[in-house]
């Protein structure tokens, strides 16, 4: 155990900052270094380090990063990348502050605290992370000497989700706001997506779930993470279907943990998911908004999508931009040189260009006045062309919706009607689930990798619909959003359905440099886009509700935007399964009200068929009617 923790909580450091360490003798030689208790409205008062450039000619703006994630990991002059080189030698004043009851904040965690709208223009007293933020900046612009009275907000991940939460009834000092790879609503994106729990992130709960009993610069969890790392696994896909119903992972790892309670109890789209969403509250906007996200990010994709989006709908007149790079989960903060995703290469030093080039403007623009070119509206890369593309609008306006049918013998028909008579079947067994990745790998904290993965082991599967386009004689470009529209049928009475986009490499593709020997790319089926959908909340993600066993049945699946080129020579083709593990946990495939409580017994196979006047629909606004 006391050989694996520096192991794990070195893991935990690379999994929840992003980005390698900036030279900290820069940093001591130009900052100041100060740390503050600041008291909110409440009294409750929340830890804050604060960097002052030494340079007093000039007045600075503020940086400030809220995060649940430590802030003390920013001390000893460390920036581990957060905000990146580029900004630090800007010279900005850097903030960095831990949230309500985490570390050396006083207060108790809660999970995506709900808004309260207009708490902060009533001036109550009632608390949320609006309120957190504008009395910390309130208390910086007024103790912070040399600022100058302007402050920007950044975070990847769930301090993303803290930096869009303080959009909402703003302090006016707050002029540019980025949330990266941001949490917007729990029930879509991380943990839970579109009601399928993700079984992959099981480990990732004692991070949450638990309260500490003292102010502390050191996680208070790791008790509670050895439950699974103390004898690691080496195939996480066994080790899951071992623990066998998702009650048993209650009883053995998850019995004293009140996230997974609140996760394993409010199972449907109830009033405790509905309430914390952010995306409801994202109205009289008032600072510039950069979204960030990226296109291979498996824990935050409809975050920054969806943010952008709805801040679009509801305020058309705030400066809004969305960027989408070739990245996972915070990618855009790390640079290795040579981008890759897995297996697949899109170029060079592209985090470098984002943030010499994307970031550190928006922030010089609207903090500094600097006069420098407005960004476009979405700046977005394409993963198929490997270049970036501007656009006015997203999605891109008046681009064409392109439709794929099932045809026979797993043909894929691009813009040509499907045959509502053929009808393709397959068994679908929660005892042997189709694998979410082509390699064996250990029990993962968080799944990175398989967003970009070869798919060629799921085309091989008889449980799995494999439908591939004829080789395309000319590049063919899908951008905007993409929406499945399901016929099913089934002898069940619940199941999930996944659908897949995927681009098949020319046989005689060259193999990467950076790939080990095994990884052939010549007919590589790389995964462009893919999502999930629990079959019972097909009409509701409140009200789930049963198949009717033979009965056919319309099944809408929503996946996250796309944009990509399928380039000339390579083939397109589309899968649709039901089992997709341990990425997502197993469905009984009996309907019973709660997963989480299911018995063994309850999971039975179950012969699916999917009818041929299904249609995947992709390009620009789709709908899923």
């Amino acid at each position: 155990m006391k050989n694996l923790l520096p192991t794990l909580m070195l893991y935990l450091l690379t999994t929840f900052s992003y980005a390698q360490q900036v030279d900290s003798t820069y940093v001591q030689e130009h900052y100041t270094k100060t740390t503050y208790n600041i008291a909110m409205r409440d009294g409750i008062k929340l830890y804050t380090i604060v960097y002052t450039p030494k340079d007093r000619s000039e007045k600075y703006p503020i940086l400030l990063n809220r995060t649940c994630y430590n802030a003390s990991k920013y001390d000893n002059y460390k920036a581990i990348g957060q905000p990146s080189s580029y900004l630090v030698r800007d010279k900005y004043i850097l903030v960095y502050q831990d949230v309500r009851g985490r570390y050396m904040s006083e207060g108790t965690f809660t999970t995506l605290t709900p808004n309260i709208p207009g708490n902060n223009k009533k001036n109550k007293k009632d608390i949320d992370e609006s309120s957190d933020t504008w009395d910390t900046i309130d208390w910086l612009i007024k103790n912070i000497k040399n600022n100058n009275k302007k402050v920007g907000m950044y975070g990847i991940s769930y301090p993303g989700f803290y930096t869009a939460a303080a959009i909402p009834d703003a302090h006016p000092a707050l002029k540019a706001s980025s949330p990266q790879a941001p949490i917007s609503d729990f029930f879509f994106d991380d943990f839970i997506h579109q009601g399928a729990f993700l079984q992959s992130y099981t480990a990732a709960f004692a991070v949450f779930g638990y309260q500490k009993k003292a102010l502390t610069k050191q996680p208070w969890y790791t008790e509670q993470i050895m439950r699974f790392y103390e004898n690691p696994p080496k195939d996480g896909y066994a080790f899951h279907l071992s623990q066998g119903p998702l009650k048993n992972i209650t009883e053995k790892y998850h019995f004293d943990n009140f996230f997974w309670k609140e996760i394993s109890e409010h199972h449907t789209y109830d009033s405790f998911w509905q309430k914390r969403s952010i995306l409801p509250h994202l109205k009289d906007v008032s600072p510039a908004v950069m979204t960030v996200g990226g296109w291979f990010d498996a824990e935050d994709l409809y975050g920054p999508l969806n943010i952008y989006k709805t801040i679009e709908k509801n305020n058309p007149k705030v400066r809004n931009t969305i960027v989408m790079g070739p990245w996972d989960h915070g990618g855009w903060a790390r640079e290795r040189g040579k981008t890759t995703h897995n297996h697949i290469y899109f170029g060079d030093s592209v985090s470098t260009f984002y943030q010499k080039e994307i970031e550190r403007n928006f922030f010089a623009h609207h903090l500094k006045d600097a006069e420098i070119k407005q960004l476009p509206e979405a700046y977005m890369y394409d993963t198929g062309a490997k270049t970036w593309k501007k656009f006015k609008a997203w999605p891109p306006e008046n681009t064409p919706t392109v439709k794929f049918y099932f045809g026979k013998n797993g043909k894929l028909g691009i813009n040509a009607l499907g045959n509502e008579k053929e009808v393709f079947e397959y068994l679908s067994d929660p005892a042997r689930p189709v694998p979410y990745t082509s390699q064996i790998e250990g029990l993962t904290f968080t799944p990175r990798k398989y967003m970009s993965d070869d798919q060629r082991h799921a085309s091989k599967r008889p449980d799995v619909l494999t439908f591939v386009s004829d080789e395309l004689s000319e590049d063919l470009t899908l951008a905007g959003e993409i929406v499945a529209k399901l016929k099913v049928s089934m002898t069940g009475t619940d199941a999930d359905f996944i659908v897949k986009i995927i681009d098949e490499y020319p046989v005689d593709h060259p193999n990467y440099n950076h790939n080990p020997a095994n990884i052939i790319m010549g007919g590589y089926q790389q995964l462009v886009r893919a999502e999930v959908l629990r079959g019972r909340f097909r009409n509701s993600f409140e009200k789930p509700e049963p198949f009717e066993p033979h009965n056919t049945t319309d099944v809408p699946i929503r996946l996250q935007d796309i944009l990509h080129t399928f380039k000339k020579g390579h083939k397109i083709v589309i899968q649709v399964h039901s089992t997709w593990f341990p990425y997502i946990d197993r469905n009984p495939q009996k309907y019973v009200e709660n997963i989480f409580e299911a018995n063994e017994e309850d999971f039975v196979k179950s012969t699916i068929r999917v009818y041929g006047n299904s249609v995947v629909e992709v390009g620009g606004k789709v709908s899923l009617k």
